[in-house]
């Protein structure tokens, strides 16, 4: 818990602390959240717009056919996979309310929200948190390959520590009111300096706090 704090105390002072804010209504971020599912942020916002602009209701989107909305995310890799996925939590989201809207996941408790998320084929741990936190402002951690790549260098978590069961280990130890700062500015630090291959160690803002780098200046 203490080192934690340290690292966000580090990674706000190298990055900024973030502010929160709000950032997409709970069915675009679900369908966004999909599309960033293996490949890169530009991609994916490609991805979204392309569909935005091919469906501009989600009712059309639920109505069209797979191989429709697979062309219009093309850019987003996966396109197949996706589309079947999107087109099924829009099915069922519909069949069960009789409507497309979310909004209603505000008023229920973070774990309600979560579990009801949860329900959807393609919808993991990161992808039910990044909802809840970027769409209703509830303070859930979430843990795509840049937190959870440079959480087991800085030993945060075991190096067996998978990856869906790093949700609720860094949940459990994260200060609620520094999730948001702490995950935008983990992926922006995963980007540019603690990359998957060749990091940046000798210019890290939390080489101090990190195991990884502890054993290679020793060996």
């Amino acid at each position: 818990m203490v080192k934690i704090k340290r690292i966000c105390d580090l990674l706000d002072r190298a990055y900024g602390e973030q502010v929160f804010k709000l950032h997409n209504p709970p069915l675009e971020e679900l369908v966004l959240t999909i599309l960033s599912q293996n490949t890169t942020s530009k991609n994916c916002r490609q991805a979204f717009s392309s569909l935005r602009q091919r469906f501009p209701s989600w009712e059309q989107v639920r109505t069209a056919h797979k191989r429709e909305i697979a062309r219009a995310i093309y850019s987003g890799g996966l396109s197949e996979i996706k589309a079947a996925r999107i087109k099924s939590i829009l099915q069922e989201i519909y069949d069960a309310r009789g409507s497309l809207d979310l909004s209603w996941l505000a008023d229920v408790s973070t774990e309600e929200a979560r579990q009801y998320l949860l329900r959807f084929h393609g919808v993991g741990p990161k992808t039910a948190a990044c909802v809840l936190l970027f769409s209703l402002g509830r303070p859930v951690l979430p843990v795509d390959t840049h937190v959870y790549r440079v959480s087991k260098r800085l030993g945060l978590i075991g190096p067996r520590v998978r990856a869906e069961e790093s949700h609720e280990v860094l949940q459990a130890m994260a200060p609620e009111s520094r999730i948001y700062s702490f995950h935008l500015n983990m992926v922006r630090h995963g980007r540019e300096i603690c990359t998957a291959s060749r990091p940046k160690c000798g210019i890290c803002a939390l080489g101090k706090e990190c195991d990884y780098f502890a054993r290679n200046r020793a060996s």
